[in-house]
């Protein structure tokens, strides 16, 4: 589910032209680069504007507005994307709906030195951590 649960997050196969079904399609998606609109689908997601999810990347607010709709971000931003995805898709699994995980995203966890998971996920083991924290509530 979770594989799936990013593609779906992301726009779907439309806009990533690829469906992701193993770990060797995200290490495909972030050579080929994540396009503008699959970005866009994930700060929605989210409830994101671009500012705020620019934030979570190493890009600037001003560089993403820039990109066209089908442009694709570098392996290291796409990269971050996925990430981010992941635990957008873990985190809806664990908690069954997107509401839920939302309200975890942006609470204080002690298991995490009392940081909100969201952030944390600007650092790539920021990311580990709170995957790993998901993995200890489901």
């Amino acid at each position: 589910m979770e594989l799936s649960g990013i593609t779906a997050i992301l726009g779907g196969e439309e806009v990533l032209h690829k469906k992701i079904q193993s770990q060797m399609d995200l290490i495909e998606l972030s050579q080929v680069g994540i396009p503008k609109d699959a970005l866009v689908n994930l700060a929605k997601y989210l409830s994101f504007t671009i500012r705020q999810i620019a934030q979570l990347l190493p890009v600037t607010e001003r560089t993403i507005q820039r990109y066209t709709s089908q442009k694709h971000f570098n392996r290291i931003v796409s990269e971050q994307i996925l990430y981010i995805a992941q635990v957008a898709a873990k985190g809806t699994e664990v908690f069954g709906e997107k509401d839920q995980f939302l309200l975890w995203m942006n609470h204080p966890n002690k298991a995490l030195a009392n940081q909100t998971p969201m952030s944390l996920l600007p650092s790539r083991f920021g990311v580990e951590m709170v995957l790993d924290e998901l993995g200890r509530i489901e």
